[in-house]
């Protein structure tokens, strides 16, 4: 069982870069080895679309096949290594008050709205196109997109292992922090989905928050 509800003593006063991602919006930030982002759900119950790369070699990237492997669990929470392409540990999640984040679900795309929703849906914003223009806007391409983790999304798994999107379990507030084990550049979607509960039908803001390794805690 993924472990949940383990407070962080860090202060927001003590953090060296604080930023708000508005709704339908990218984030992209690299984050130096030993660093601790916090990701906070501002309003509960919006689902953070999130992929890492190694910052001194992208083609390095988060595999969501090693870390359900290495973990032997699909969610997410405090304890869980996130591993990289090459099989190493990219970051570790070292403080929760949500847990059971999702590895499974993916990002909405155009295409997907469509087939699920129906056609009248199928030019919404979506992640793919958020993540795809912070990675043009970074020397990468599509190519370099690959499948994601949803923090604070809850995608749970059937007796038959199917897939459902379920309301969230987040809260105005919740939190997940990860130390950084290695030079990470971070790449986030803020999600726009409006279709599903994963976002509550209302995409809302969140807050990404980073210490130093020294003097982050009081």
């Amino acid at each position: 069982m993924v472990t949940r509800y383990l407070e962080s003593p860090r202060k927001e006063a003590d953090a060296v870069h604080v930023e708000i991602v508005k709704a339908g919006t990218g984030w992209m930030y690299p984050v130096r080895k030993g660093q601790i982002l916090r990701i906070v759900d501002i309003n509960g119950n919006q689902a953070v679309d999130t992929i890492f790369y190694n910052a001194d070699n992208t083609a390095e990237r988060y595999s969501v096949q090693q870390t359900v492997q290495h973990q032997r669990n699909a969610l997410v929470g405090v304890g869980t290594d996130l591993m990289s392409s090459e099989d190493r540990v990219m970051l570790t999640v070292v403080a929760d008050t949500c847990g059971d984040h999702d590895t499974l679900g993916s990002a909405c795309s155009c295409e997907s709205n469509m087939i699920r929703y129906g056609f009248g849906h199928r030019y919404q914003h979506a992640c793919r196109e958020s993540f795809l223009a912070r990675l043009l806007a970074h020397g990468m391409d599509k190519r370099d997109q690959v499948n994601n983790l949803n923090f604070f999304m809850y995608v749970p798994l059937d007796e038959r292992g199917n897939l459902n999107f379920a309301d969230g379990i987040s809260s105005p507030g919740k939190y997940i922090e990860l130390e950084a084990k290695m030079n990470v550049l971070v790449l986030v979607s803020n999600c726009p989905q409006l279709n599903n509960p994963c976002n509550g039908y209302d995409p809302t803001p969140v807050k990404m928050i980073v210490w130093d390794p020294e003097g982050g805690c009081r």
